[in-house]
């Protein structure tokens, strides 16, 4: 670990690599919805729409975060801490559902 990067920096680049993981799986995700039947597309369509607003609401608050200054980071990081229990919680069930 590089003795230069502060907490901050490692909290940042440990959930960016996160997300980044996380695009995927639901890309992969989408990938074998596409081979599914019909009426599966359509049960699983709601679910994904759901998981990427969730997705994309963690990702604007962790823009906001890494914008911020440290003085607001600490209070800003609370909310992307919420916001992305839930998308972790989201992550799992699509996982056992789409499976």
């Amino acid at each position: 670990m590089n003795s230069n990067m502060s907490k901050r920096d490692i909290y940042e680049k440990k959930f960016n690599a996160q997300l980044k993981e996380w695009n995927a799986e639901i890309d992969k995700l989408e990938a074998r919805l596409e081979k599914a039947d019909a009426e599966t597309r359509l049960k699983a369509k709601e679910k994904m729409d759901r998981l990427e607003a969730k997705r994309d609401s963690a990702k604007k608050k962790f823009e906001e975060l890494t914008a911020a200054s440290d003085e607001a980071w600490s209070d800003l990081k609370d909310g992307f801490e919420n916001a992305w229990q839930t998308l972790s919680g989201s992550m799992e069930s699509a996982r056992k559902q789409f499976h």
